[in-house]
């Protein structure tokens, strides 16, 4: 596997750019930031009563902004920041940035209030995701990139289900929009195997110092393609044996992987073994989708929580925290409070598990894993938050 820099070399910003407030110079900056805010907020409303609005109710809202509001920020800011050191092309940043945060912010908005019908909440939404695989497809493009040339469809494809499901839920379609939120769910999980199995063995390297471990491409395709393949399965309501021997293949072959690299020494890099803690609950989230799909429907609560909070929360949290670091500017090393927040949101994980398998005890424990949630996004903003809208510490562009 080739190596992947993400801090060098750093792609100049186009002079015509460069008046641009700091805070659009780079995807990640308004991205990361607005995820943050948005995930305390939308977490902490849904925990104290907000049922969604007549149009997206209940959690039809919450499935859909926690996928693709809050995960889809974040995947968009760091993939339109990675995709400049990937290609060596200039940085996707000033008006074109602004406007896309608009798109998303937009679809925020319309998707919280009553006049904000799945249509006008699609329109946004949609439009904000295939304007993301624009950005990320053109240099891509430019620098005729083929080992990239697959992220731009994987952002489409998170774009059309996003569209599908908001379709269901208007009635336009006549399909299961539970099942189309458990399909924008494992993209996500698809998203988190392809940037994880190109940059944790890279920063592994990097903090360790030991040789970074390759493995056979065919294995990477495979744990990759798993959660896409369990997907469009979710979708299709395909053969539920096929679903379990995809989501054990999965979990399987995405454990291994990630494992090659891990090293005793990483338990004095939280930078670190967050996002293998991550990364694994990902892994086992797959798996699990697979079993309850097969022979335990009952698991299905559990299994998505796994990903979605486990996977996602975790695995954002880890990669915001130390990507922000390398990219204004400052040393990989882990500030104040972004333990106790790591350790927040994995209480967040094991609390909604809780939930799941402790029915007499939903709702305290409901209740505990949000706030759990909020307080670990609330430690980042309070650390982070002034970095993401000051210039870089080393004065490089970025």
């Amino acid at each position: 596997m080739a190596i992947i820099r993400l801090e060098e070399p750093r792609p100049r910003l186009p002079a015509s750019r460069a008046g641009w407030s700091p805070f659009m110079a780079m995807a990640f900056r308004p991205f990361y930031l607005c995820a943050a805010l948005f995930g305390v907020v939308a977490i902490l409303a849904w925990v104290a009563g907000f049922n969604g609005t007549e149009a997206l109710p209940g959690m039809l809202w919450h499935g859909h902004e926690m996928i693709w509001g809050y995960a889809g920020a974040v995947i968009v800011g760091f993939l339109l920041t990675a995709v400049g050191s990937w290609t060596g092309q200039p940085a996707f940043s000033g008006t074109p940035l602004a406007g896309l945060a608009a798109l998303w912010l937009g679809a925020r908005i319309a998707a919280s209030t009553e006049t904000g019908a799945p249509l006008i909440t699609g329109l946004l939404s949609v439009s904000f995701f295939v304007c993301a695989a624009a950005a990320v497809a053109l240099p891509v493009w430019r620098a005729r990139s083929k080992r990239n040339a697959g992220v731009p469809f994987l952002l489409l494809a998170f774009a059309l289900a996003n569209g599908l499901y908001l379709l269901t839920v208007a009635g336009v379609l006549d399909m299961d929009a539970r099942r189309l939120l458990f399909t924008g769910l494992l993209l996500v999980a698809g998203f988190i195997t392809l940037i994880g199995l190109r940059v944790i063995p890279f920063f592994t390297h990097r903090a360790l110092k030991r040789p970074q471990v390759s493995h056979p491409r065919w294995a990477g395709f495979v744990g990759l393609l798993s959660p896409v393949i369990l997907a469009v399965l979710i979708a299709a309501d395909a053969p539920s044996v096929l679903a379990l021997i995809v989501g054990a293949a999965g979990m399987v072959f995405n454990l291994v992987l990630l494992m090659r690299n891990a090293h005793g020494s990483m338990r004095q890099h939280p930078l670190l073994w967050v996002l293998y803690l991550g990364y694994s609950l990902t892994a086992v989230g797959i798996g699990m989708v697979g079993l309850a799909l097969s022979v335990a429907p009952a698991l299905m609560s559990a299994a998505v929580h796994c990903i979605a909070i486990g996977g996602i929360g975790v695995l954002t949290l880890g990669m915001m925290t130390r990507t922000a670091l390398g990219h204004t500017g400052r040393n990989l090393v882990l500030p104040p409070l972004m333990v106790p927040a790591y350790a927040l949101m994995l209480l967040a994980t094991v609390l909604r598990l809780g939930a799941a398998f402790i029915p007499a005890a939903y709702q305290p424990l409901i209740h505990a894993a949000g706030a759990s949630f909020a307080a670990a996004l609330l430690l980042f903003l309070w650390r982070y938050g002034k970095w993401l809208v000051s210039t870089r510490i080393d004065g490089m562009p970025g």
